[in-house]
C-alpha cells in the first residue's frame, strides 16, 4: 500500500467524520469467562481464547498468560500499525522493522502490601528498529506522529473512565 492507496481508503471515512462527527464514535468490545479452576480468566481474542492468570510476582506459576504482558502486546500492536500508517502517509519507506515493549509494575501495589505504591504499570518503553533510508528529521516526525495517533498508547496516557458493574442477573 502506498500513500495514495491509504488516502483513497481513508478519505471517505475522514469526510464522513467531518460531516457527521457522531459516526466517528467507534465501539470496541472484549469478552471473557472464568470458572472454578483457579485464579484465571479466559479472554476471547481475534486468534482464539487466551487464559490469563497471576503473574509470578503475585503468585502465578507462569502457566497462563499475564494480562500485563497482554497490555504491552496491545500497545505494541497499535504502535506498529500506527507507525506503518504514518510512514505510508508521509511517504517514508520502511522496508522492515522490529518492535519491542517493556514495562514495569511494583507488585506491592496490587498485593496490598503498601498503599503508597500505585497499582498498575508505571512505565512503558517501546523500541522500534527500522530498516529505512529515512533521515533523522523524518524518523523524529514518524516517532512523534506515532505517539500522537496510537489509540492504545493515548488511552494509557490520558486514562479513560473505567467502571466495573455487575450484570443484573447476578
Amino acid at each position: 500500500m502506498d500513500a495514495n492507496d491509504l488516502r483513497e481508503l481513508q478519505g471517505p471515512l475522514k469526510q464522513r467524520y467531518r460531516e457527521d462527527p457522531t459516526t466517528a464514535r467507534t465501539p470496541l468490545r472484549a469478552s471473557g469467562t472464568f470458572a472454578d479452576d483457579g485464579v484465571t480468566a479466559t479472554v476471547q481474542t481475534w486468534s482464539g481464547p487466551v487464559r490469563a492468570g497471576l503473574h509470578s510476582a503475585t503468585g502465578g506459576d507462569g502457566a497462563e498468560a499475564c494480562s500485563g504482558d497482554m497490555l504491552l502486546q496491545a500497545v505494541l500492536a497499535c504502535a506498529g500499525v500506527t507507525l506503518r500508517s504514518v510512514a505510508t502517509a508521509l511517504g517514508v519507506d520502511v522496508r522492515n522493522g522490529r518492535l519491542s515493549a517493556e514495562g514495569w509494575f511494583d507488585a506491592r501495589g496490587t498485593l496490598g502490601v503498601s498503599r503508597e505504591v500505585p497499582v498498575g504499570v508505571q512505565e512503558i518503553h517501546i523500541v522500534a528498529e527500522l530498516d529505512s533510508d529515512a533521515d533523522d528529521d523524518q524518523l523524529d516526525r514518524l516517532k512523534a506522529l506515532t505517539e500522537r495517533y496510537c489509540v492504545v498508547a493515548q488511552s494509557l496516557a490520558t486514562v479513560p473512565r473505567l467502571t466495573v458493574r455487575r450484570h443484573p442477573g447476578y
